[in-house]
């Protein structure tokens, strides 16, 4: 079965909630999960077949509430992502097979995503005065204009490099966020993620922790200051969007 690569949160979201039998908005925790998967470069076929897993271990248990949270699934998903690298150790090297990228995005898409996160990067620094943290928005708009003034082909000729330059605009914001929001904010947030996280934790290690608090830890600061996601993902139909309250 072929997935669209930049479609990865849907299909995740949509699978969750097809095999719940009801659908229900995932949190911003589960949001993080999902997050958390993709930077690690999880194929989003390991992803539903971790998904499937956990919920046959669920049912052979008769539990009577349905699963509430994609956090259930870590485990399950990580013993999948194990397997496929076993199976796919000691294999002869193969030619990577090309890469479905979605849905096609234009040049005029790409354009105008990228205007409008350039335009609400300097709503978000106007407040901020001189800052360290309003130059931080400001210099990552001037990068997205850049990229929005290429050439039409050039913006659409290699979608991944463009997906490249995006992560690295978000990590540098991530930082610019962090170093400036007050350690109360920061300690808050911790405690936020932990809560929800507890029931969980005895099951996962500590990477998996770590990649879900990070990603937690990105959203809601982005959420706080109102800024964009800037991935191609959050481009997608059905993505979440930019800046929006916790759902």
């Amino acid at each position: 079965m072929a997935y669209n690569y930049f479609n990865y949160y849907t299909e995740i979201e949509e699978y969750f909630c097809q095999k719940r039998g009801a659908h229900l908005l995932v949190s911003t925790l589960d949001w993080a999960v999902i997050e958390s998967w993709q930077k690690a470069g999880v194929p989003l076929e390991i992803v539903l077949k971790g998904i499937d897993r956990a919920f046959e271990k669920y049912d052979a248990k008769r539990r009577g509430r349905p699963i509430k949270s994609l956090l259930y699934c870590v485990d399950a998903v990580a013993q999948a992502t194990e397997e496929a690298k076993e199976a796919a150790a000691g294999r002869p090297p193969q030619a990577d097979a090309p890469r479905a990228h979605g849905p096609a995005f234009d040049s005029e898409d790409i354009a105008r995503y990228l205007g409008a996160n350039s335009a609400a990067l300097r709503l978000a620094a106007a407040p901020a005065g001189k800052s360290a943290l309003a130059q931080a928005f400001t210099e990552t708009a001037e990068a997205l204009d850049a990229l929005a003034a290429q050439p039409a082909t050039a913006a659409t000729k290699n979608l991944e490099d463009l997906e490249r330059h995006l992560t690295v605009f978000e990590e540098k914001l991530l930082a610019a966020l962090t170093q400036a929001a007050p350690a109360a904010e920061l300690v808050e947030l911790r405690r936020e993620v932990e809560r929800g996280l507890a029931p969980y934790r005895r099951k996962m290690k500590a990477e998996q922790l770590a990649l879900i608090e990070n990603q937690f830890l990105q959203k809601k600061l982005f959420e706080r200051y109102r800024l964009p996601r800037l991935s191609l993902f959050y481009l997608s139909a059905g993505a979440p969007p930019p800046a929006a309250e916790e759902r």
